[in-house]
């Protein structure tokens, strides 16, 4: 029997529209409230920030929303993308369950991130925005814009995580190829980045600081717009493509889900796969959503359900989601892209309501998977892809201890290819774990067994 076992979707079948979570929700999301004064954002501030059409679809309460037709011959380039089966793991683990991925690595960027980014460069370029500006943790975000900008003839302007600069250069040159800017955060560049070089200038920066750094850029270069890798539902509307693909090639092979199983650290890619799966589960379906987060910055696991920033130094809307507060700052860990303090609205409503759980991993762990998956078959996951393999085998091996026949889905959200040097520490025994987060409400530092079930 093959190692993987590929279910594929002719061309014809990439998607022609997104699936909007929204109609569906037991309750609509809380309002984005204005930092000035702490009322809704009007329009104003929102059309200052995004493109017109995205803060549209920030709201639509449409179920169905067509993807235009550059965006959706765009992702002809690569979609749609295989779902595997996995019987190596299976047999490794001597499991009864089924395991199968949706391989998110084969977009020309990397990741899952280019469905988003490719949609939001279109609508811009329509909007005759100048400049799309943004931040990026482990830089596949930023990979993903950068192309998707050069695509429809744009310019990108992203603020890197100082970290993940520093650490992963391939991701900064494969920006840089597209003829986009890149800069490390916090950096010289804005106010609020020498603000905190002053104070420590060993300072390794976070999602949040990359934010509030791009958006005093847009703020000060009215022909700029603010670009959002996750966090915002339009964000999480495009990314659907993923889900609505997944359920449809397990439709052709007779399988329904029993586990569906994401990485998380703001929310991009568990929204794009299970949202689509969510009408199922309020409808009564014995589905289990799982978002697998890093121990040094488990939102969704410790976090506190409130309204926050969504950026360090406060300059953008308040949102109501789980967060670990905006100035919280994680350890410079190697999943540069789960190092944001808050989830995406949606996703921390998701689990708010119990649509979805949570579990935490340390980064040794989630780096000896990632080495077993690619020994196994032959695909390297990115550091953040590996977490969302963790809590695979962990529900494989509660499947094998009590003798379950459960179908476990899990997004292979992006490949490790330039992640090598992270690899190459955890090999050669150079790998630390960073210290879990300690929840100020427990005094306890959080680990996998002490996740949200």
């Amino acid at each position: 029997m093959n190692s993987l076992e590929r279910h594929d979707l002719p061309l014809s079948k990439i998607p022609k529209r997104w699936y909007n979570v929204l109609p569906d929700l037991p309750r609509a999301p809380d309002d984005y409230l204005d930092p000035a004064n702490r009322k809704p954002v009007g329009e104003e501030f929102m059309e200052r920030l995004l493109p017109k059409a995205l803060i549209a679809q920030e709201t639509s309460l449409e179920r169905w929303v067509t993807i235009p037709e550059e965006v959706r011959s765009a992702y002809g380039l690569w979609r749609p993308t295989p779902l595997f089966r996995a019987h190596a793991l299976e047999r490794h683990l001597d499991t009864p369950a089924e395991i199968y991925f949706k391989y998110e690595g084969a977009s020309p960027s990397g990741s899952h991130k280019l469905n988003s980014a490719l949609a939001q460069a279109y609508y811009a370029r329509l909007e005759g925005i100048d400049r799309l500006v943004t931040d990026t943790g482990a830089g596949q975000w930023g990979a993903a814009l950068s192309l998707a900008c050069a695509r429809f003839g744009m310019k990108a302007l992203v603020y890197m995580v100082r970290a993940s600069f520093e650490s992963k250069p391939y991701r900064r040159h494969f920006m840089e190829t597209f003829g986009q800017q890149v800069l490390p955060s916090p950096g010289p560049h804005t106010a609020y980045g020498r603000e905190l070089l002053e104070k420590s200038p060993d300072h390794p920066g976070s999602e949040a600081t990359a934010v509030s750094e791009a958006l005093e850029t847009v703020r000060q270069n009215p022909g700029d717009r603010f670009s959002m890798g996750a966090f915002a539902n339009h964000v999480l509307l495009h990314q659907t493509v993923v889900g609505v693909e997944t359920r449809e090639q397990l439709e052709q092979i007779g399988k329904q889900p029993d586990f569906l199983v994401a990485s998380v650290g703001c929310g991009s890619n568990m929204g794009g796969f299970a949202f689509p799966f969510v009408g199922d589960k309020l409808a009564g379906a014995d589905l289990e959503i799982l978002a697998a987060e890093p121990a040094a910055c488990p939102t969704l696991t410790a976090g506190e359900y409130r309204y926050d920033f969504a950026d360090a130094s406060g300059l953008g809307p308040l949102a109501r989601t789980y967060t670990l507060g905006h100035d919280f700052v994680p350890p410079p860990i190697h999943s540069g892209g789960l190092r944001y303090h808050g989830a995406a609205p949606l996703v921390g409503l998701a689990r708010a309501e119990g649509i979805l759980g949570s579990r935490a991993y340390a980064q040794k762990e989630v780096f000896a998977v990632g080495s077993l998956f690619a020994r196994l078959h032959g695909l390297l996951p990115a550091p953040e892809t590996a977490h969302a393999i963790r809590a695979t085998v962990e529900i494989a091996e509660e499947c094998r201890r009590t003798r379950r026949r459960a179908v476990i889905v899990f997004c292979y959200s992006g490949h490790g290819l330039l992640d090598l040097g992270a690899y190459g520490a955890f090999t050669a025994g150079e790998m630390t774990d960073a210290e879990p987060y300690e929840s100020v409400a427990a005094g306890d530092p959080v680990f996998a067994d002490r996740g949200g079930r």
